[in-house]
């Protein structure tokens, strides 16, 4: 992982991007957003980038593959899993099935309830991108 990587954002709605991308903007986070409104475009652009991205922030609830199958096969390669890309779920979707799944069945490192207004998606966006710049990780170095 470098600091300085993209942050990888996967939502099915637009509106839920747009508004994602903009809290990035109004916290001056430097990283560039790469966005994709499916978890096959996503899985696409990870398969083949030489960047190392920063960040997975990912919604649950996907067309075509959900989160959770899409974490999965992420896992499942090898390349990729090297990469050791911080994965984040980001979902109206928080039960705890979901949840249980997520954290005993793969290697994500959060899993957080999308906030219902601007102020507290800006305090998420904030502490999770804190977190992430001052953690120390494989591929950070």
């Amino acid at each position: 992982m470098t600091h300085n990587g993209p942050i990888v954002l996967i939502e099915d709605d637009k509106d839920d991007a747009l508004t994602l991308e903009e809290a990035l903007k109004e916290l001056n986070v430097d990283n560039d957003l790469v966005y994709f409104p499916n978890t096959i475009l996503a899985l696409k652009y990870l398969s083949e980038t030489t960047e190392q991205p920063f960040l997975i922030i990912c919604d649950i609830n996907m067309p075509f593959k959900n989160g959770l199958d899409f974490k999965r096969e992420i896992d499942s390669i090898p390349e990729l899993k090297k990469k050791c890309i911080p994965f984040i779920f980001y979902s109206t979707s928080a039960n705890p099935e979901d949840v249980n799944k997520a954290f005993l069945q793969m290697t994500i490192q959060g899993f957080f309830k999308k906030a219902t207004t601007y102020k507290q998606i800006l305090d998420d966006i904030t502490a999770i991108i804190a977190y992430w710049k001052k953690s120390k990780h494989p591929n950070c170095y």
